[in-house]
């Protein structure tokens, strides 16, 4: 990551102290938890347990609560899922309009890839499902697309750089869990020892090349700035 960007990310990061962000916060027996508390629950057991392990009972025993005081407040799994998303979506930067359309493509897209990092098991958990919480929207895809406009994008051009952006993103998150990268490292390098290395030359002979490319987060940031580069060139001249 650059020091421009950086800079940017620590400069206008706003994420607000959320006062229902303890999983056992003070509440009346009858008031049922708020959907914020849900989600720090939710994210709670997912990052420890598995993505496997959510459910509606899951989160209710973390809370002391029952579960369907859980399904009421959420709706449905899908409601569960879009609580959490838009909770770890309060890390993400607001940044201003008046940075640099590369700064703050970098910054937005950076800060995205760090949150999903910290939280693999809910990007795999949300595959094939559109991100539509307020706060996604107010702090990544609102402003990107509005500053990509106004910088001279047409609309239909931004919103494919916000895609491929958005994508390249979410697979870069999906490929590795990084919080384990020693684990990581061994369970690939046990794959690629069980291969036929007549039947594939280059994995297994080439393992001390790919192995640390799968950890390296410069692999995401470096084609995060490819991408943009190109945006600007073809869009922005």
């Amino acid at each position: 990551m650059s020091n421009h960007v950086k800079q940017c990310i620590n400069h206008c990061y706003t994420a607000p102290v959320r006062k229902n962000a303890s999983v056992r916060g003070k509440r009346t027996a009858a008031e049922p938890p708020a959907l914020d508390t849900i989600a720090v629950a939710a994210l709670s057991v997912i990052d420890e347990e598995g993505p496997e392990a959510l459910s509606f009972r899951a989160v209710a025993q973390r809370l002391d609560v029952s579960h369907a005081t859980v399904f009421r407040r959420c709706g449905d799994f899908d409601g569960l899922l879009n609580a959490c998303a838009d909770h770890l979506a309060t890390q993400l930067p607001r940044v201003p309009q008046d940075t640099d359309w590369a700064a703050a493509t970098e910054a937005r897209f950076t800060a995205l890839y760090e949150v999903l990092v910290r939280h693999p098991g809910l990007a795999a958990l949300r595959a094939g499902h559109a991100w539509w919480g307020p706060e996604l929207l107010s702090r990544l895809v609102e402003p990107q697309l509005a500053q990509s406009i106004a910088a001279g994008m047409a609309p239909a051009a931004a919103v494919r750089v916000y895609r491929r952006l958005y994508l390249l993103t979410l697979g870069a998150v999906a490929f590795v869990d990084h919080r384990d990268e020693k684990r990581a490292l061994t369970t690939a390098r046990t794959a690629l020892a069980a291969l036929d290395p007549e039947e594939f030359p280059v994995l297994t002979g080439q393992r001390d090349v790919v192995l640390p490319a799968l950890t390296d987060h410069r692999v995401y940031y470096d084609a995060l700035r490819q991408l943009i580069r190109a945006a600007a060139a073809e869009h922005l001249g």
